[in-house]
């Protein structure tokens, strides 16, 4: 049975076709192993990786299936186009895989191949490319040919090599320099070395390689990563394991191996630098006269209180009435008719200088002042600062 034509959402574009092999001991119909083939790998990795959920949003083409039922058994092939990036295309081939049963039916699935389809398209391009150069150059004269090879060959990407016990792909300027960018995958290192960039290496999957770990430790790590879920989950892995210098993404939906040069050194652009102004502090008004035995009683409190988040309130004759946890001030000064100086770790509120001025309390000494609207004339408000203490 011939396979019918893949559907290509208008929205997508098909990266690769996952194709998998399946038996089963028993004669089933399409119904019953597209019903196998969604029900059995829903919920598996939440709800963004149900087959419904990606062919909502143009991740997945019509899932075709081609079966042939013999001898009380049926065989066959089901092919899925996807427009994800690889390692989903791998999660939802294995996930087929898992499945054991078609109806009532004992079945057995596995994976032929997953084909990349854009590879077909690069061979098109690069063969309609070869006899645009040949009709070309049979134009040319031999000088022009020579000034081709010559620009031809100083613009030649490096060749990619394998680093480390892992074979990681990467190009040879990461034994040059101190700054290294980190991709996903070997595509991501053949596109970035067109681009002219060679100090670069991929960690080929989800986990970072023992060589990648031990190589960071030596070099300064700048991650160049897929704008998609894989690129997320990469980042966390990142984030555990190896200290990074900063990271960046391939734009949404888009993958490092999809961009162009441009756009590859447009992210890669070292952010802007700012500059910091050094601007002088103003020196501090000078601070109300009070009294010297209650500035020597503000000396003697405030190394006690200093960082504890806690107030003293003083009565009339300077004597501590009682010290308690700055977040029980306004409740318990609201019983303290003695109170007259209040002495804690923390900023003076509007609340509390109306607390004070219903009170009849003189002073108010703390570290910060808040946004004070309505001013007492009644009430001193002083900072450690301007007392020359903090």
């Amino acid at each position: 049975m011939k396979l019918e034509a893949l559907f290509v959402p208008e929205s997508g574009i098909v990266k690769y076709h996952v194709k998998i092999k399946f038996a089963v001991e028993g004669v089933v119909e399409k119904a019953d192993l597209i019903g196998a083939i969604f029900g059995q790998t829903e919920g598996l990795f939440g709800p963004e990786m149900n087959l419904h959920e990606l062919q909502k949003n143009w991740k997945v083409g019509r899932i075709e299936i081609k079966l042939e039922s013999k001898n009380g058994r049926t065989n066959g092939e089901v092919l899925i186009p996807m427009a994800t990036d690889m390692s989903t295309s791998a999660l939802i081939a294995a996930a087929i895989e898992n499945i054991d049963k078609v109806g009532p039916c004992t079945a057995k699935f596995h994976l032929a191949a997953i084909d990349d389809v854009r590879a077909i398209k690069r061979k098109a391009i690069a063969e309609r490319a070869k006899v645009i150069m040949r009709e070309w150059a049979a134009k040319t004269s031999s000088e022009s040919e020579e000034i081709l090879k010559e620009v031809s060959a100083s613009t030649k990407p490096s060749r990619i090599i394998a680093y480390g016990k892992d074979n990681l792909p990467a190009g040879p300027g990461i034994y040059l320099t101190n700054d290294i960018y980190l991709v996903e995958g070997r595509a991501d290192v053949i596109n970035l070395l067109r681009a002219g960039i060679d100090n670069v290496i991929a960690i080929e999957g989800t986990k970072v390689p023992e060589s990648m770990i031990k190589l960071a430790k030596e070099k300064s790590v700048t991650a160049f990563l897929d704008g998609d879920r894989g690129g997320d989950l990469i980042q966390k892995e990142l984030a555990q394991v190896i200290k990074t210098k900063r990271v960046v993404r391939a734009p949404s939906g888009k993958e490092v191996e999809d961009l162009t040069p441009v756009e590859i050194l447009k992210i890669l652009k070292p952010p802007p630098v700012e500059e910091k102004r050094i601007e002088a502090k103003p020196a501090p008004p000078a601070p109300p006269k009070i009294p010297q035995p209650l500035l020597k009683n503000i000396k003697e409190i405030y190394p006690k209180i200093n960082g504890t988040l806690e107030a003293v309130i003083l009565d009339g004759k300077m004597k501590q009435i009682i010290q308690i946890p700055v977040n029980q001030l306004v409740e318990k000064l609201s019983i303290q008719k003695n109170a007259k100086t209040i002495i804690f770790d923390g900023i003076v509120t509007q609340r509390l200088v109306d607390i004070c001025e219903s009170l009849g309390a003189g002073t108010i000494i703390g570290h910060r002042v808040g946004n004070i609207t309505k001013k007492s004339t009644n009430i001193t408000i002083l900072t450690f600062e301007q007392l020359g203490l903090d």
